[in-house]
């Protein structure tokens, strides 16, 4: 089978397709024949070398999620799914390559109303979004800014607040054309990426969800009114500066709360039931699944390329 490898870490063209024997199911896995692959930030992150040091080496197929039919299952596991739609998770990579395994309890069957493309787009993003929304304790009435809005993360959590009843959902993105597009989705305001206030924007906000991190983290920390809570998703801009710390006792008499989220700490019942209530939620036309473009699995060097340059609106979307 192809597939892609970081061959070394650095810049995009440190990926290369190469081919292997196609994987066998171990006890517990099943065999997907991928019709598509997400692309995600983290995997940029990770072929960029920056979390070499978690153990991440070179020679590692990137991906996390993947959808397609279920081709084969190991021991243990359920004959049933065989020839079934699926969505997957492949864990911290495994995923661009034309045959996936996964473990059968992160495996969740596509309704007939979702396509593979759909999957991708929505299965990772979505959950992350949600449960961010939830660990910032966000309520109706409250207003929320999104940072690093146009990707697949920002763009689901920009619809869940609209959708759960925030007073205003401002956005930062690089472009008037973004903000556009995020206003469809249900932004409110449109800020720059320096997060700046103008016109009727809020002065400050309950919750901030971010996706970017980097040297400018502490100057969103700033803008969280009194008891106010921030909580980082990502660190695709990097990480915050070393003297963040001080940032957050400087403004001790705000009660303000920062927290980092990854999804690997919510149960898998509970990631399960998130992601059928947002596949069903698609279908139904209530969330929208952004697809910036689908590539061929050959040209992931392309996609990550698009994905440094900033160029995404939504989430690339590899396909065998």
């Amino acid at each position: 089978m192809k597939a892609v490898t970081i061959q070394r870490f650095g810049p995009p063209e440190g990926l290369a397709v190469i081919d292997l024997p196609a994987p066998a199911p171990a006890e517990g896995q099943v065999l997907i024949a991928t019709e598509a692959i997400g692309v995600g930030g983290v995997d940029t992150v990770i072929r960029s070398g920056a979390l070499a040091a978690y153990g991440f080496q070179e020679g590692l197929i990137p991906g996390g999620e993947v959808a397609g039919t279920v081709t084969a299952a190991g021991r243990g596991v359920d004959p049933s799914w065989i020839g079934r739609r699926v969505w997957a998770a492949t864990g911290v990579g495994g995923g661009y390559v034309e045959q996936a395994v996964a473990p059968v309890e992160e495996v969740l069957p596509l309704p007939a109303h979702l396509s593979a493309v759909g999957a991708v787009t929505l299965g990772s993003s979505g959950v992350v979004a949600h449960f961010a929304l939830a660990h910032a304790h966000f309520a109706p009435g409250e207003a929320v800014l999104v940072r690093g809005a146009a990707g697949s993360i920002g763009i689901m959590t920009v619809q869940l607040a609209a959708r759960g009843g925030a007073a205003a959902v401002a956005v930062t993105t690089s472009s008037a054309e973004r903000g556009g597009r995020l206003r469809e989705l249900g932004a409110t305001h449109v800020l720059d990426r320096a997060g700046a206030p103008g016109g009727d924007s809020p002065a400050g906000y309950d919750v901030i969800v971010d996706v970017v991190a980097g040297a400018d983290m502490p100057s969103f920390f700033a803008r969280l009114n009194p008891n106010g809570r921030m909580v980082a998703v990502g660190a695709v801009g990097g990480q915050p500066p070393a003297d963040f710390g001080m940032t957050m006792m400087a403004a001790f008499q705000k009660s303000l709360s920062f927290a980092t989220f990854s999804a690997a700490t919510v149960s898998g019942a509970g990631r399960h039931a998130v992601r059928t209530e947002q596949f069903a939620a698609a279908g139904r036309g209530e969330l929208r699944t952004v697809v910036h473009e689908v590539l061929p699995l050959e040209q992931a060097v392309s996609a990550h390329r698009k994905m440094d340059a900033g160029e995404v609106f939504g989430r690339i979307v590899l396909t065998p």
